[in-house]
């Protein structure tokens, strides 16, 4: 796949055509995986057409497997389909480095200011667009994946399972893959297509290469700054991106307890004030772990501490990414080709949409009501929103953007800005 012409993808564009896509979906990609697969899935599927509809799901349900952000790591997949591993490497770090240069300059006036309320009035409407951009993901990916009665099923149990009965991510894709793998042979119908060939050897390359990437600069910073914040950091970060299954909500519960309890790093208020900067800015949610690491840094050096804490943690988190796509990446297509894997993908791909479904009512509340509180009771799990503190400003802009955008289908561009022009507007004048 690599020795291709590296300028030209499978749809005959240029590089610079790739590069200004990936860049605009760096540049849109709020909200959480639900919104940016979404921004993707439009740019990529249905305006470009340069992926089709099953490379797409494809390469979801494997990234859904994988550790670490898998909106990232799907990004990664569709630059490496388009243009090998310059393609992969541009369109990874598109998706992330935008987010994080904003991330960077929050957590450094949060650290030398405190809280920032003008955030929230600035993305006020940035949050009513993305639900939208949410339900509208949610929309067109069943439209695609669901394709019978089982995975009908298999969404709602989905979302039945880790919605309400709190189950582990991992545990959901390992049923609907198992339920897959043992019925694809009779549903996965023909392949038409030959499978690729996958040269071991390559492979064992790739993963020899990408760790030493990934461990020996960590490593020389352990050895040189052990008895700093920083090797800490290094070594912490590094461990989440090996365990991060799940997605980042179940990641962020265990990163906070470790953050806040373990190490001492940040506080509670603040661990919430980074998810609440990182939900409201480009780039995946995971980006917390660089305000994280800068505030950790920060507070033991000074500013220049703080930006190395910083680096020191997009390493341990992103690059593992690449080294799980590009060893990965050439075990799709032939994955697809047999039928009773291809199943599982499709089963997998079933409880996405489910997956989807959680993610969207998860932050349709938590963007619409300022108070959600999770109950227990017996197996399940209720979150209950308290209705006095609905933000009406909020459910007006999510209503035009619906209008906007399901209605009248206006680009993503355009309806974030005049949502964000008039939540800003909102929010400074009442």
């Amino acid at each position: 796949m690599d020795s291709k012409d590296p300028e030209a993808g499978q749809a005959g564009q240029s590089l610079r055509d790739s590069f200004a896509v990936f860049l605009k979906i760096g540049l849109l990609s709020f909200g959480g995986p639900a919104a940016q697969i979404s921004v993707m899935h439009r740019l990529l599927v249905d305006e470009t057409r340069w992926l089709s509809e099953k490379q797409f799901l494809n390469a979801l349900s494997f990234c859904m497997l994988l550790p670490g952000p898998e909106a990232m790591q799907l990004a990664t997949y569709s630059g490496w389909r388009l243009h090998g591993v310059r393609g992969g490497l541009m369109a990874g770090l598109l998706f992330v480095l935008p987010g994080a240069a904003v991330m960077l300059a929050l957590a450094w006036l949060y650290a030398a200011y405190g809280t920032l309320p003008v955030i929230g009035a600035l993305f006020l409407g940035v949050k009513a667009a993305v639900l939208v951009v949410v339900i509208e993901a949610l929309l067109r990916v069943s439209r695609k994946a669901l394709k019978g009665r089982a995975h009908w099923a298999i969404a709602g149990a989905a979302f039945v399972g880790i919605f309400f009965l709190s189950l582990p991510y991992p545990l959901i894709v390992f049923l609907a893959a198992t339920y897959g793998f043992f019925t694809g042979a009779r549903g996965a119908g023909h392949v038409s297509h030959a499978a690729e060939v996958v040269r071991f050897r390559s492979t064992a390359l790739t993963v020899a290469l990408w760790l030493a990437v990934w461990v020996v600069p960590l490593a020389a910073v352990d050895l040189l700054f052990g008895s700093s914040v920083l090797g800490a950091i290094g070594m912490f970060f590094s461990k989440l991106a090996v365990v991060t299954f799940g997605g980042a909500y179940a990641v962020l519960a265990y990163m906070a307890q470790a953050v806040v309890g373990d190490f001492g790093w940040l506080t509670p208020g603040e661990m919430m004030d980074g998810l609440g900067l990182a939900e409201t800015t480009p780039g995946p949610l995971i980006l917390v772990t660089e305000f994280v690491g800068f505030i950790a840094a920060f507070r033991e050096g000074g500013v220049w501490l703080g930006l190395a804490g910083a680096v020191v943690t997009l390493w341990a988190t992103f690059v593992p990414c690449f080294l799980w796509i590009f060893a990965g990446a050439p075990y799709i297509e032939w994955i697809s080709a047999q039928p009773r894997l291809s199943g599982a993908l499709s089963a997998i791909t079933a409880a996405v949409v489910g997956v989807i479904l959680n993610l969207s009512l998860w932050f349709g509340l938590h963007v619409m009501f300022g108070t959600v509180t999770q109950r227990q009771t017996g197996p399940l799990t209720l979150w209950q929103p308290d209705l006095a503190t609905l933000d009406w400003r909020v459910a007006v802009l999510t209503a035009l953007c619906g209008v906007l955008m399901l209605r009248l289908h206006w680009g993503i561009l355009r309806v974030l800005a005049l949502s964000a022009a008039l939540g800003w507007g909102l929010a400074t004048l009442l």
